[in-house]
Order: C-alpha cells, then sequence, then structure tokens
C-alpha cells in the first residue's frame, strides 16, 4: 500500500493574529511585530499551533485598517520595520512555527504610488492599472455595481472625468488584473515575500480579482438573498454576478500557483483564499481543476449556521462531498469579521465548539483570544474605528477585535502600565478572563485547548483519518469517527443544555481521553455513553 504524505498545512493548526490587537510594546496602545515575538513561545509552548496567520502590516493610511495597502513590500513604522519581521520569521522557524501572511490583490490605497499615478491623467502608463470608466450619459455611473461596505462601487473623479471602481471603500480602488504589468507586479510581490521566507498567504477577498470585462449591470434580486452570512444591507440586492468571480479568475490563480511551487522546493508554500461564495460547486473550484489553484479555500459555512447538532453535520457532510479526490477541506469559526465565538453561543458552547473545530477532518483556523473564551466588547460610540458599519445600530467588527487579554494587570498585559487607553477598549472581565489567570486553573478553556491540540498533535486519526458521521444518536448530538489505520477516535458533542444517552454496542468500549469539562477520563461502555448539558468527548477506539 503506498503511503500518503502529508503537507505541514494539512496536518498543522493556523492562529490567526490581528496584529494591532495581539501585543503593544512601544506604548502607543496598538500591537506590533515586536509583540508577536514576544508571544511565540505561548503559541509553541502553550497552545502548541503549527502556524500564524498575520492579518495586514503594510505601510496604510489605515482607512480599512491595513487592508488598503499604500506598499505591499514594507512594514508601517506602527508595527515596526522589515528587519523585525525577518527576526520574527527567523524566530517562528526556530520555534516550528510557519508564518502567513495576508496578501490583498483587489486594491490598493487610494494613496499607493500606483493609484496616484493612474489617476493624473487618461494617458498616464498606469492608468489602466485601476478600472476607470466613462459615465452614463446622464453622468451616472457606469453600471449598478454596490461597493461591499455600501453605496455605489464607482467613485468620481474630477480631474479626469471618469468614475473608478471600489468594490470596497472609496479609498481602496480595485487593481485591473487584465493588465499583464499589474499581474506581474503582484507576483513580485509575492516574489519578496516568500524570498523572506514566508510558508504561505491568506489571500484577502481572492474571488474579487476578476470582473465582467463588459461592465454589465448585476441581476437585481427581489429576494434580498444574503451574500454572505450576515446582512449586508443594499449589497444584498444583487445577484453579484458580474462585480466577482469571473471564470478568467482561475486562470490567474493558477499562475499564482506556480510561483509559489516554485519556491516550495525545500518546504511547502501555501495559499489560503478568503472566497465568500456559499454555492458549494462554485466554492469548490477555486481548488483548481486539478487541485492546481488555491491550496484551500476558506470554507466559512460554520460561521452562519444554525448552532445546533443537525444543521452543524449538514455542513461538515455537503463538504465532504463535494470535495474533489485529493481536495483538503478546513474549517473556520472565528476570525477579525466576525462574532466571538463565546459570544454567539456562550462560553459552554464554545467548548464544544473548540473540540468540533479541533478534530473534523482538515485544517483548522483560530482566532486569538478565542481560547481563552474572549468575548465582543460593547464599544462607545466615541471609540468606534470600523468604516463599515452595515447595521447603524452596531458598532461594525471593533467589538471581536479588541486587546488580547494576557493577564489581570493594567490594560490586561496588552500594553505597557502607562498607556491610559488602548486603541480598543478592554473587556471589562479581563480581570478573570485571560491566559495568566487560565493556565493557573486546570480546568479552564485556555487548558482545554492545549488539550486538544496536543492530543491532536499526536493523533494520526486526527491529524489524516478520515470522517464517518453516526446516525443512531439523539437529535441534540453530533458523533462522528475519526479512523486511520488500526487507529480510531469518537467524537461526541452535546449541543444542548440537558444531559444525553448514547447507545453504540457495536463500537463495544473504549477510553475516554479528553472531556470538554477536563474533569474525567478512563475507560467507557459505549453501550451505554452518557453526556452531560454542553459537552463533548473523545474517545479512543479499541482495535
Amino acid at each position: 500500500m503506498t503511503s500518503i504524505s502529508y503537507g505541514w498545512w494539512q496536518t498543522g493548526v493556523i492562529y490567526q493574529i490581528y496584529p494591532r490587537s495581539f501585543k503593544d510594546t512601544t506604548g502607543n496602545g496598538v500591537g506590533d511585530l515586536r509583540g508577536v515575538i514576544d508571544k511565540l513561545d505561548y503559541m509553541s509552548d502553550t497552545l502548541g499551533v503549527d502556524a500564524i496567520w498575520l492579518s495586514p502590516f503594510y505601510p496604510s493610511p489605515m482607512a480599512d485598517f491595513g487592508y488598503d495597502v499604500a506598499d505591499y513590500t514594507d512594514v508601517d513604522p506602527l508595527f515596526g520595520d522589515l528587519k523585525t519581521f525577518d527576526e520574527l520569521v527567523q524566530e517562528a522557524h526556530h520555534r516550528d512555527i510557519r508564518v502567513i501572511i495576508d496578501l490583498v490583490p483587489n486594491h490598493t490605497s487610494d494613496r499607493h504610488p500606483w493609484f496616484i499615478e493612474s489617476r493624473r491623467s487618461r494617458d498616464n502608463p498606469k492608468r489602466d492599472w485601476y478600472i476607470w470608466a466613462n459615465p452614463q450619459p446622464d453622468g451616472s455611473p457606469p453600471n449598478n455595481w454596490l461597493s461591499v461596505f455600501g453605496g455605489s462601487a464607482w467613485e468620481w473623479d474630477e480631474v479626469t472625468e471618469q468614475y473608478y471602481l471600489h468594490s470596497f471603500l472609496k479609498e481602496q480602488p480595485d487593481l485591473n488584473w487584465r493588465h499583464r504589468e499589474v499581474k506581474e507586479a503582484m507576483f513580485d510581490v509575492v516574489r519578496f515575500w516568500l524570498e523572506r521566507e514566508v510558508d504561505g498567504f491568506r489571500v484577502d477577498v481572492a474571488h474579487y480579482i476578476m470582473k465582467d470585462p463588459h461592465l454589465r449591470d448585476n441581476p437585481v434580486d427581489p429576494q434580498g438573498a444574503r451574500s454572505i452570512h450576515r446582512p449586508m444591507g443594499d449589497y444584498d440586492s444583487q445577484f453579484h454576478r458580474y462585480d466577482s468571480g469571473h471564470p478568467d479568475v482561475h486562470a490567474m490563480y493558477g499562475e499564482f500557483r506556480r510561483v509559489l511551487d516554485s519556491y516550495s522546493d525545500e518546504r511547502p508554500r501555501v495559499s489560503i483564499g478568503e472566497v465568500h461564495i456559499f454555492d458549494w460547486e462554485v466554492w469548490v473550484t477555486y481548488y483548481g481543476e486539478h487541485l492546481d489553484e488555491l491550496h484551500m479555500p476558506f470554507n466559512f459555512a460554520l460561521l452562519g449556521v444554525n448552532w445546533d447538532a443537525h444543521a452543524v453535520r449538514e455542513v461538515v457532510d455537503q463538504l465532504e462531498a463535494v470535495l474533489p479526490e485529493g481536495a483538503w477541506p478546513n474549517y473556520v469559526l472565528g476570525n477579525h469579521d466576525e462574532p466571538r465565538l463565546a459570544t454567539r453561543y456562550g462560553r459552554d458552547q464554545a467548548r464544544v465548539a473548540a473540540m468540533l473545530l479541533l478534530t473534523l477532518r482538515g485544517t483548522p483556523t483560530l482566532y486569538y483570544g478565542d481560547e481563552i473564551g474572549m468575548t465582543d466588547v460593547a464599544i462607545p460610540p466615541d471609540r468606534r474605528q470600523d468604516p463599515w458599519v452595515p447595521d447603524p445600530a452596531e458598532a461594525g467588527r471593533d467589538p471581536c477585535r479588541t486587546p488580547m487579554q494576557w493577564n489581570p494587570g493594567p490594560n490586561a498585559g496588552f500594553a505597557p502600565p502607562e498607556v491610559d487607553e488602548p486603541w480598543l477598549p478592554l473587556s471589562h472581565d479581563f480581570e478573570t478572563v485571560n491566559v495568566e489567570s487560565q493556565l493557573a486553573r486546570q480546568t479552564s478553556m485556555l487548558q482545554l485547548y492545549g488539550r486538544l491540540l496536543a492530543y491532536r498533535r499526536e493523533n494520526p486519526a486526527l491529524q489524516q483519518g478520515a470522517y464517518q458521521a453516526l446516525d443512531d444518536v439523539p437529535e441534540a448530538c453530533y458523533v462522528f469517527v475519526r479512523r486511520a489505520g488500526m487507529d480510531g477516535i469518537l467524537v461526541a458533542l452535546n449541543f444542548s443544555e440537558r444531559d444525553q444517552r448514547l447507545f453504540m454496542p457495536s463500537l463495544g468500549e473504549g477510553v475516554m481521553v479528553i472531556s470538554t469539562h477536563l474533569d474525567r477520563a478512563g475507560g467507557v461502555d459505549l453501550g451505554d455513553l452518557s453526556l452531560r448539558a454542553n459537552e463533548g468527548v473523545i474517545v479512543e477506539l479499541g482495535r
């Protein structure tokens, strides 16, 4: 039998860091790259993650906190410099931690030198590096495309009397990926970071980079169906057929993959795409017809699902059914754009969610702070930072981006004591919900994550094994088996606040190795297995 070789990005666990909110070492109230370096031992020894993904740290006017890039090949002084970045990569690799960085290919800042040149005149050599179009006869925008952040996706330029396209903020003009020089310039950016030894890229809004070349109107959606898993205001009033996801995008990612592969002789480099598409048949095409495009398009389906056993299992089974042979699954339960895990489901079910995420087949991505049960923070109106607020009654994405809570001391250990206010407010419960306090408590959320990560790393069935869901279980429970060779693991999750009993006599006896409550282990009879309210368990099956 031929053994299958798995890459680090398949067997490992990724940990997302939002640098502004991770650790401030300069005393300005904003996290920085030195702060990430200072906490590498935490990520290596306490958590045991295999890779970190850094949200943008590039020079930027910060209209969208780094996703408006003014220079793709440098570090914003707010976060450090290239020397510090190189040290971060070196220190991470010394601890066997890979480094993934954000690549923002769809748009730049309007202060990027490319765009400054592009808007000087219609005949500027960089004019067509961006998407410009004439107004309609009545002076209105070229078509009905909408910005994700609200309003028209077109901004009028008085100097050259044309509109430019911005799929997000007007300060984020879209690049024209159909222009050969744009493609080559962006691939040179990729090479720049690969030569600095980064291990891969998380590609921001990966499906947006290719639009309809004829700029046709999007069809109106009378039902207002959601384009992603949460309401998006006017953006939901259209089927986004022409402003993103043009079929030509696949050829572009094929070229991108070849650039990555050319640097992958000594160790694999990985590409993970932010692809907010919930038609599985379309989503799966981003792997490439021959698995030669993105290594993994991010799977966000669990972010918006009803949190019950049936709905969660349905998402997993749908993904397993649609994946072509050899394609690798992945799961996400939180990130810098979403309400925090413990806010959505409560801290009891957040423990069940942790076990789910770290035992499913595929690569999990964790969001900083979820491992200690951080919740969304209420942001006073005068402290709000996020430019995108789909619902005026909400605070946008700020509540899930608040500073990491390291200890019960001043500023939760995020910033030096002399800092009056970090860039966003701290949670009111930071004195109890923090890393230091949870390390001292044997049944804490952090201890649970540490146990799950350590067990996953040691167990081939969880890293590589096949997945099979079990049917004859209570409706409040989701139960599945992971198998690799002779090793078998049963995962049983109770999504309810009531005790449940499972009868699985055909599985015989096993050994419980982890309960989400962290208060029991040992031999169990699977013919009559009891789960307490909000409990998940991992049971090693007999051979």
